[in-house]
């Protein structure tokens, strides 16, 4: 999904489907920017073939809906190792920054809902067809000798 096609998305639908407030992906997107002129001021190397906000729904779409990166690089028109590049600088740059985090282990190890589910893997028997024809079978071959 391109940035050219959500950012015309009423707040309620784009949250929905990229799983962030507007709010939230353009103060993302600010901090990416800012990360990227100060990249691009040391290294005078190519730009990246993306926009600063594709680049962050690449990265939240590998986030939120567990795709894997040659499945989103397909949708960028990138390779598997360019997408891979480009999230994780952008999962880098937002850590760095610290305004966008998840709460710790600690904290959603110590949470008081705790939901439990069981699955049953014990064996079963099952019923497979005798070994052998031997009791009924004489050897003999009918037919043309």
């Amino acid at each position: 999904m391109k940035y050219q096609i959500v950012k015309d998305y009423s707040p309620a639908r784009f949250k929905s489907a990229i799983g962030v407030n507007k709010e939230t992906f353009y103060a993302m997107a600010e901090v990416l920017r800012i990360a990227y002129v100060k990249l691009h001021s040391k290294h005078n190397g190519r730009h990246r073939k993306l926009c600063i906000e594709d680049m962050l729904l690449a990265a939240l779409e590998y986030l939120y809906e567990y795709r894997t990166y040659e499945c989103i690089g397909a949708s960028y028109g990138l390779t598997k190792q360019n997408m891979h590049n480009t999230i994780k600088w952008v999962e880098n740059e937002l850590i760095k920054c610290g305004l966008f985090s998840l709460p710790g282990k600690r904290v959603l190890h110590s949470s008081e809902n705790v939901e439990v589910l069981l699955v049953d893997t014990t064996e079963t028997p099952i019923q497979r067809p005798k070994r052998g024809q031997k009791h009924y079978y004489s050897g003999k071959k009918n037919g043309i000798h």
